[in-house]
């Protein structure tokens, strides 16, 4: 039987509910984990009764799927990626990736924090952080295959292998570990991001 799912509301009341309440639920991934996300919590934190909750997000997975959307509209994702796609060649594209990176990433890393703590362990939280990791291989093997094809790719690496490590290098430990211990600043991690994408992937780069 496929589970009852619940249309996006079309009144203005509607969607500011809707809205409180995953801005309730990310609060509450942020401060307190996956482990406390519940349709009761998020209640509590929006003001709300359970049964509101419910009229909303048929489940608890219909709630964490939302989020994703949620999440990457509030922190202007489409916006930051479409510079990206906006570059002129693949090169320019590979250092807005950079900026991409340096731009929109560190907001996340609370979430993905809590994500990367019960992921195996939350069948929800896998849901969630398979869409992530889709969508990030995505954008990477569209990068890989501009590349590829406009002959930029450097000859140690196929397209796949070139995605791959993209995506690897999309990396919150990294992030926070120049933001945070290392002080920097997300201009000069966007700058050297560039520097060190172009001078592994593109070819005859110095």
């Amino acid at each position: 039987m496929t589970p009852r799912t619940i249309d996006e509301p079309t009144n203005a009341r509607s969607r500011r509910t809707r809205a409180a309440l995953l801005s309730a639920a990310r609060a509450i991934l942020e401060e307190e984990g996956f482990e406390a996300l519940t349709m009761t919590a998020v209640a509590y934190r929006a003001g709300v009764t359970r049964r509101a909750v419910y009229m909303h997000f048929a489940s608890r997975s219909e709630l964490v799927g939302a989020l994703f959307d949620h999440v990457a509209a509030a922190e202007g994702l489409d916006e930051s990626l479409q510079r990206v796609w906006d570059a002129p060649d693949a090169v320019g594209a590979l250092d807005e990736w950079a900026a991409h990176l340096a731009r929109y990433h560190p907001r996340l890393l609370a979430v993905d924090r809590a994500l990367q703590r019960i992921w195996s362990l939350d069948p929800d939280a896998a849901t969630h952080r398979r869409r992530v990791v889709d969508e990030q291989l995505s954008n990477c093997r569209r990068l890989a295959r501009g590349l590829a094809d406009e002959g930029r790719l450097a000859s140690s690496w196929s397209t796949a292998s070139a995605a791959d490590m993209l995506f690897a290098l999309i990396s919150s430990d990294m992030i926070e570990a120049l933001l945070v211990d290392r002080r920097w600043s997300r201009q000069r991690l966007a700058e050297h991001l560039a520097i060190l994408l172009r001078s592994t992937f593109v070819a005859g780069a110095a």
